[in-house]
Order: structure tokens, then sequence, then C-alpha cells
């Protein structure tokens, strides 16, 4: 007679925390899939901003007119009178004097993108900002197209992503494996069932790394998790410097620019001059020279700023400069660079370019690219797997061993992973209160969702 050996307690607790977290890693999936579609397609429009909007633009750039073009105060002033009570927000000075004059105003509560004509400062065009092709692929990609209510599910989605990445690198790792076939490559002639298995674990196994990646650095842009970052900064005295990224659309049009940590003389000098008539003119003659990376903004005085000021508002938040204007002679007062920020500010600038695919160029766009890709084949590699295995009458989850109880160490990581994404860990709770109080209550739903007990 053969006898089985009993495994030990510590092989049976393992065998329970293996089933907890391949629940959690399926339910994350399952929740998370339809936003990793919409995320990944809408990201990876988005890492080609700058090339996509030249190609938009090229109606309006590049115009053919003899003699010299229009002064700039005579283009700005075209732009307001074709919107009539219009107020400049910003100027954008090209380098190249034949592309049309880019002015924004607010009107009527908008800002709108005027398009002038530099020679003859016929308009050209105007367009609500927020209606503009990439503006519309940002607001799915942060907010779904519905306002804060889109932010929340977006946090939500990419907190339940996190898990989903970390529960998936633990059920892949090898444990007793031979060789290398089914860790980093799939199996492709060992039937449908093993190559959509082999196919989603090695997926997610060599994207999974620029995909955190993604994730983290897009959590300052959040609201719950960016908010509380903010207010962790202002606690601990870090946010010298204004941030320059913001966690809602309406943070985004109040601060549209970045602060300037400036001294006493010069903060004296730009208040004094703020009111003086400006010159466009002299202010595009002193910036234009410089080569800053685009787009470069001239924009006016406002409440977090008391006086004229240019920037770089480029992608790449490395390549960023912000720089204190004389209105009427236009000469350069105050200039702040990339390296002048915080420490905490720099490191969020670097993680924010290489989020938005502009950290190193065109590599920094494939590799956003293909780990799009890569997110979408996990998507329907599960999708398939799911349809294949489950079970009828049932979502097909896996069942909980037993009677047992997830380890410690377990507990704690999944406590610290709900402090540290407080989104997720509110969720949590929410979804042991109802399956505790609700679910298992009802039989059908029990043996639907394969809940114990």
């Amino acid at each position: 007679m053969t006898v089985t050996p009993l495994k030990s307690k510590a092989q049976t607790q393992g065998l329970i925390d293996h089933r907890a977290i391949w629940r959690w890693h399926f339910y994350a999936g399952l929740f998370c899939l339809p936003f990793i579609l919409i995320l990944a397609i809408s990201g990876s429009a988005y890492l080609f901003k700058p090339q996509i909007e030249v190609w938009l633009d090229r109606p309006y750039d590049h115009l053919a007119f003899a003699g010299p073009p229009a002064s700039a105060d005579a283009q700005v002033g075209a732009a307001l009178e074709a919107l009539p009570g219009a107020r400049l927000t910003t100027l954008e000075v090209r380098q190249d004097p034949h592309d049309a004059v880019r002015v924004t105003v607010k009107a009527h509560g908008k800002d709108q993108l005027v398009y002038v004509h530099p020679h003859s400062l016929a308009i050209l065009k105007i367009v609500p900002t927020k209606d503009r092709f990439m503006a519309v692929i940002k607001a799915i990609h942060g907010e779904l197209l519905i306002g804060d209510r889109g932010k929340l599910l977006v946090e939500l989605a990419a907190s339940w992503a996190i898990v989903m990445i970390l529960t998936g690198l633990y059920l892949w790792w090898p444990r007793g494996a031979k060789g290398l076939a089914g860790l980093v490559y799939p199996r492709l002639r060992s039937g449908k069932a093993l190559f959509w298995r082999d196919l989603h674990a090695v997926t997610g196994v060599w994207v999974s790394g620029f995909a955190l990646v993604l994730l983290l650095t897009g959590l300052p842009w959040t609201t719950v998790w960016g908010e509380g970052f903010k207010a962790a900064r202002r606690l601990t005295h870090t946010d010298i410097v204004h941030q320059d990224w913001t966690t809602s659309r309406a943070a985004e049009v109040a601060d549209t620019m970045a602060g300037m940590d400036m001294g006493g003389a010069g903060q004296g000098a730009m208040a004094r001059r703020a009111t003086a008539q400006p010159s466009f003119a002299a202010m595009t003659a002193a910036v234009r020279p410089l080569n800053l990376a685009p787009p470069v903004l001239i924009t006016p005085p406002s409440a977090k700023n008391p006086g004229w000021s240019g920037k770089s508002d480029a992608q790449n938040r490395p390549l960023r400069v912000t720089l204190s204007l004389d209105p009427v002679t236009g000469q350069v007062l105050t200039r702040q660079g990339f390296n002048s920020r915080h420490p905490i500010d720099q490191v969020i600038g670097y993680g924010t370019a290489l989020h938005e695919g502009q950290l190193f160029g065109l590599v920094n766009q494939v590799l956003g690219v293909l780990t799009a890709l890569g997110l979408c084949t996990l998507v329907v590699s599960a999708a398939v797997m799911w349809w294949q295995r489950r079970p009828s009458g049932q979502l097909g989850a896996p069942l909980p061993l037993g009677q047992g109880v997830p380890s410690r160490g377990l507990g704690v990581m999944i406590i610290g992973l709900g402090l540290f994404l407080p989104v997720l860990g509110l969720s949590i709770l929410a979804v042991a209160a109802i399956e505790w109080l609700i679910l298992r209550r009802i039989r059908p739903a029990r043996r639907f969702l394969g809940l114990a007990g």
C-alpha cells in the first residue's frame, strides 16, 4: 500500500497563499481588462503628441507671403479682436515667422486657440483647446471623458493593475521548472491551452517592468494619491517650487504657468512692470534667440505669477525653462531651469517625460508602444483562457483552499499596498464588506463567484 506523505504546515500555508494570490490576480484582471485596453490605446496615441500635432497643424505652417510679417503686438491684437471680450492666456513663440501665430485667449469662460496669419492678420482657425485632438486623447486617457468620476475610475484601475502585475509575477515565478520554455518564450506546439497560458505568462513577464514604471509615474496625476502626495510635500516643506503637473483638468486650467522661486528684488521689479503696456514684439524678440524647446509660451501676469513670463512647455520635462520677462523691454529678469527645481520635482519630471514617451526620443515612444501592445496581448490571452476554462454557470474564479486564511506576511503586504494606494485600500474594504455581509448569504451568488462557506 502506498502512503501519501502529509504536507507540512508550511507547505499547506504556502498552498493557501498561492490560491489566495491566484484569486486576487483573477479578480484584479477581471476588473482591469477593459480599462487596460482603453489606457493602452489612448496612451499609445498620446506618446506621439508632438508628431501628431505637427501633422494636424501642417495647413497653418510655412505659409507663403511676400514682405515681413506683422508685429507681434498686431498679431495678438487680431486674435483678441476676433473674440470680443477675450483676454490673453498665452502667446506661442514660433521659430519660423511664416508659421501661423498661435494665441490662446479666455473667451466666454473657455480657453480658445486662435490661429492668426502672420502677415495679413486673417483669422485662420479658432478651436477650444479642450476640443483639440490630443486634448481629447488626454481626456480619454486621464478621465475617460467623464470628469472627476473618470479620474477616480482610472486611479482605481491603475491601482488594481499594479496588484495584477505583482500577483502575476508571483504566479509566474519558476518553481522547479526545467528550461526556459514557458518562462521567457511560449511553447508553440503543445496545444492551444498551454499556448495561451504561456503567451499570457511570458508576455506579462516581458512587459511587467515598464508597465509598473508607467503605472507608478502616472500616480502623481491622480486625484486621491496625487492630492495626498501634494499634502505630504506641504507637511514636509518640500514644495518650495510650484509643481508643473496637475491632478485635474480644473487644476490644469488654474496652473497654466509653473511658479518661479524669485528673490524679493525680482518680484518687486516684476510687480512694478506687470501693469505696464506690454510689448509682445520685444518679448518675442528676447525669447526667440534662446532656442528653448518648443512649445515656447509667453504668459501675462496671474494670481500665482505677478509678472510676465516666458517658458518652454516641452513634454520632455528636463528641457523646460521658465523666464521672467520685462514686458516693455523684453529683458530676461530671471531664469529657472530644470536643475534648479527640488529633487522631488526632478524625479517626477523624469518620470512624467518617460510616461509620455519624450525622455529619450523615438526609443522611448517605441518602448511605450511595445508595452501597450503587450498589455493588449495580456487582455486577449486572459479572455481566451477564461473562456476556455470557465465552468458552466460560474464565473470561473479559482476556488479558495478549504477554510485556511492567508499568512501574516501576505496580510502585511495587502495592508501595505492598501496604505500606499488609498483607493485600492478602500476598494478592498468595500469588496470585503459586500462579500461577507451580502454575497455569502445569497447561495446562487456564492456559488457563481466561487466563495467558500
